[in-house]
């Protein structure tokens, strides 16, 4: 998913969208009886959207400024959270919102909640972190890439068979994922009656575990053995060829995913429910793999084609 749809949760921008939701909220609880609009919190709105842009347009603000900022904010959200409290109260009612409007102000409640707890701890990461206000299910996941240390979207496990990929799990919270061999390797086992005969797997699958597993399978696992290098040097260079081979192919995987995302849209999935955005991705799969086996009937049928014509182009002479 593009990371740019989204703001991590140290920006102002989260929580100055938090504190605009909330104000359409209240404006809208206001308006269903005129003896509500004293409820209102008394706080001028310009100066609060004008606090947060004195910060969010400077470049590389000091973090005691940006501290200094979102406490301000939290304070203004909390008048409004106890502005919509006094309301309902009142007798104003959530039910006169559109559905998305009360769903919005519930993750804003647990945003608030977060934000809170991080801007006076000394850690800078919490459970379950909100990053966008539609899209709850999306969390920052630390990918280490040089590009973008922190991406946000659904982690997906994939593999190739025969040159068709295949989807296994997808995730909207970050996981090891060298916990997935073995499942996939056992899936492998059910659908075709044995274990696969080599797997050809990034680094972070090559553990002890996953190790063990293999060898008690005869599964011969890709990577770097254990152990010292062989003495013999004919047997050392035929392990470094393998290796290199395996990693070739391994390669397959990685262009899977940049086909997926430059041609099949994975890098743009729009919808925001987590049911949605989990369709997407599968449909883009599935788009993927149906392709490969049209491709390969246009193969055949030009063989085909030329065979025939061969055969009966002789026969005629």
């Amino acid at each position: 998913m593009h990371a740019s749809r989204y703001h991590h949760p140290t920006d102002l921008k989260l929580l100055n969208e938090a504190r605009e939701s909330t104000e359409r909220i209240i404006d809208d609880l206001c308006d269903q009886h005129s003896d509500l609009r004293k409820h209102k919190p008394r706080y001028d709105r310009g100066k609060a959207r004008a606090a947060f842009l004195n910060v969010a347009k400077q470049m590389k603000p000091r973090r005691r400024k940006i501290k200094a900022v979102i406490r301000r904010q939290l304070d203004y959200l909390q008048r409004n959270l106890d502005a919509i409290d006094a309301l309902i109260a009142s007798g104003a009612r959530l039910s006169g919102l559109k559905t998305h409007w009360w769903h919005k102000l519930l993750v804003i409640s647990e945003l608030h909640r977060q934000q809170s707890i991080l801007l006076y701890a000394k850690s800078r990461s919490i459970p379950d972190r909100i990053v966008n206000l539609v899209q709850r299910q999306v969390r920052p996941i630390v990918g280490g890439k040089a590009r973008a240390a922190v991406e946000f979207g659904a982690k997906i496990s994939v593999s190739v068979r025969n040159g068709f990929a295949i989807l296994h799990r997808i995730s909207w919270d970050p996981y090891n994922e060298g916990e997935d061999l073995i499942p996939q390797a056992k899936k492998y086992r059910l659908e075709n009656g044995c274990y696969p005969e080599r797997i050809c797997a990034d680094r972070i699958y090559i553990n002890t575990k996953n190790r063990n597993f293999c060898t008690r399978n005869n599964i011969r696992l890709s990577g770097k053995r254990l152990g010292r290098p062989p003495k013999d040097p004919e047997i050392n260079a035929a392990h470094k060829q393998q290796l290199s081979a395996d990693q070739r192919k391994r390669n397959e995987v990685e262009g899977v995913f940049g086909s997926g995302k430059r041609k099949y849209s994975l890098r743009l999935i729009m919808p925001r429910l987590c049911k949605g955005a989990e369709t997407s991705i599968s449909m883009g799969f599935l788009v993927m793999c149906a392709e490969k086996i049209l491709r390969q009937l246009l193969t055949l049928l030009a063989v085909s084609s030329l065979l025939a014509c061969c055969l009966f182009g002789g026969s005629s002479m």
